[in-house]
Parts: C-alpha cells; structure tokens; sequence
C-alpha cells in the first residue's frame, strides 16, 4: 500500500467527497484505512461498571484507499505516488523511496 499512517489525504469519493484529514490506522490486507474524522459511525457501548450509563461513542470506519489521493508535503496538492529505488553503501540494501507525481520532490 503507497498510504502509511499519518500522511494527510483528500477524499475522492463518497460522502466526505473533498475533506482532508490525517491517517489514523491502515489495513493494508483488506487494503483499507482509517482517517481522522472522516467516515464516522456511531457504536453503541454498554456500561463497563454496574450503575454506570450506556452511551453512543462516534468512531471513523475503514474506507477503502482507492477513494483517497496523497496531499505532497512539498506542494501540498492531490497526487499520485511515484517509487524509486536508491542505492546505498556496498553491503546495505537500497532505499525505496516515495516522489510526487506532481513536483517531483520526496515525499
């Protein structure tokens, strides 16, 4: 998956169509995510202790990571993400690192 935690990104589709946030959690085997206050459902919890009330605690729900596009930190605009491979030190493995689509700087 090209979205790690705490990258900010836009919603492309659904009902929160054009709002940003930070993700929070990703799950990268259903190939979903969860994003701060975004997709947000209600659960209803039952009391823990005896006398204690229930309540309805709201949460964000996984969306799937095609309805999301990458905000770049450099140009800060929706874009696609890039790989390239950077080779290191004789004995070391090569960095594979992120570039925008858009301006081409690491991400």
């Amino acid at each position: 998956m090209k979205i790690r935690k705490d990258d900010k990104v836009l919603i492309i589709s659904g009902k929160d169509r054009g709002r940003t946030g930070k993700v929070l959690k990703t799950f990268p085997k259903e190939n979903r995510l969860t994003v701060e206050s975004i997709n947000m459902v209600k659960k209803h919890v039952r009391p823990k202790k005896s006398g204690e009330k229930g309540q309805i605690v709201q949460m964000p729900a996984p969306i799937n990571v095609s309805n999301i596009k990458l905000i770049c930190k450099n140009c800060s605009k929706p874009t696609r993400i890039e790989y390239k491979i950077v080779p290191r030190e004789k004995g070391k493995k090569s960095l594979k690192i992120r570039i925008c689509k858009k301006c081409g700087k690491e991400i």
